[in-house]
């Protein structure tokens, strides 16, 4: 009788044992956002040069966060409405955010040409036309939103699509069809089939408005994040993808005009959030939820006389001032059977698919514009190649620089386990 006794709770206490094992294997999400809208509004940038003075919104920026967790391995990714988000903002925020590894918070831009600038681009005089003040309110805005999301951390289940989103949505200024059209899905499930986070992985300039008119505003990405918020509920998230070459909106109009009012971002915003939900909609739940996370540093040489004025002139203090090179991160995560690879630039659609060739998942997400933006990555033979890559070479680090940033991505490829399958 004893002997059975003691044996029923062992059984017992192994079968606790094992539930808290797999619990403590369950995947969880947490997400939150901050309203990053400066009040009054602030000049917005739409690249190199002094920004351009706005006078009016059309829908608000956010710092939208969300955060994945699978045992003692968690990661954090913000995506930022500006134009870009450099390294030196995002490890302010880094400092500030607990319970989460720096190297594993990711932060990216949306790329809208229609916020503020964030890189504080210097004219010929020195003279810059970021509001120093704003930005560092926005490292505290991400960090908050960041330490939310962790309290919020919830288990949940994925589904993880990938297909070419239709329509007329994107397209390539300087070559129209050389462009990637596929658009990456994750939707995060709570236990009771309640979505809390739609990801949207696509390659697109946000930039229907422009920093001409006298606008602040998300531009597409507003639209989409409304339209899916409302259908799917959650919260959505937009990264972009290889956009550099230069993927951009699909504003044509006939005779060769383009529309450059809100209307067509919503157009645009809605249509890219319909065939989001359409692409994920019939998709099963990831029978793998499996986290990985790995990063490395790599040094890109600057040649380029331009980005190193910038780099050098921006009172942000980007690098080590009078270096030849700049360090930048980039990571690697398996969530499931998808694998995201980070880019800290614009990546021509070239090097993106080669990437996505290379990487052993049905589901590759390139994360544009994260840790970094400098400027395009070119591969060296289209580097001050055709006349139509004038500007994007001299707005990239240098021949090599796409090279560099595929080099090191592929090393962490190889490095690192498989996805699951």
């Amino acid at each position: 009788m004893k002997s059975n006794t003691s044996r029923f709770i062992f059984l017992l206490f192994l079968a606790a044992l094992l539930s808290f094992q797999t619990s403590a294997q369950d995947l969880r999400v947490g997400t939150a956002l901050r309203v990053i809208t400066p009040d009054p509004l602030l000049p917005v940038s739409g690249g190199v040069g002094i920004p351009k003075p706005a006078t009016e919104k059309k829908g608000d920026l956010f710092a939208r966060a969300a955060v994945f967790e699978q045992g003692n391995e968690r990661f954090a990714l913000v995506v930022v409405d500006n134009l870009g988000w450099p390294a030196v903002l995002a490890d302010k925020s880094r400092t500030l955010i607990t319970g989460i590894k720096p190297e594993n918070v990711l932060i990216a831009a949306t790329h809208t040409h229609s916020a503020p600038d964030a890189y504080a681009f210097a004219d010929e005089s020195g003279k810059h036309g970021a509001d120093l003040d704003y930005l560092d309110w926005c490292t505290r805005q991400i960090a908050d939103a960041v330490n939310e999301a962790v309290t919020k951390l919830t288990p949940a289940k994925l589904k993880i699509a990938y297909g070419e989103a239709q329509g007329k949505i994107a397209y390539n200024y300087y070559a129209p069809m050389l462009y990637d059209p596929n658009c990456g899905v994750i939707q995060a499930l709570d236990a009771n089939g309640k979505v809390l986070l739609t990801l949207i992985n696509y390659a697109l300039h946000p930039e229907v408005i422009g920093n001409g008119r006298g606008i602040l505003s998300p531009d597409v990405c507003g639209p989409l994040y409304d339209r899916i918020e409302e259908k799917a509920g959650g919260m959505a998230l937009f990264v972009n993808g290889a956009l550099g070459g230069m993927v951009t909106a699909d504003n044509r109009r006939e005779n060769g005009q383009e529309a450059n009012d809100y209307e067509e971002c919503k157009r645009i915003g809605y249509l890219l959030a319909d065939e989001t939900l359409r692409i994920v909609g019939d998709a099963p739940i990831a029978s793998s939820n499996d986290l990985f996370v790995t990063s490395k540093q790599i040094e890109i040489a600057i040649e380029s006389p331009l980005m190193k004025f910038i780099l050098e002139s921006s009172p942000l203090g980007h690098g080590q001032r009078g270096s030849e090179t700049i360090k930048t991160q980039l990571n690697l995560i398996n969530l499931g059977p998808a694998q995201f690879v980070t880019i800290p630039g614009e990546a021509l659609p070239n090097i993106g698919y080669y990437l996505k060739r290379n990487m052993p998942t049905k589901y590759p997400f390139l994360l544009g514009l994260c840790n970094d933006a400098f400027g395009y990555f070119l591969t060296k033979v289209d580097f001050d190649s055709f006349k139509r890559y004038e500007y994007i070479t001299r707005t990239s680090l240098g021949e090599m620089s796409g090279e560099t940033v595929m080099q090191g991505i592929l090393e962490l490829v190889d490095q690192s386990p498989q996805p699951a399958q």
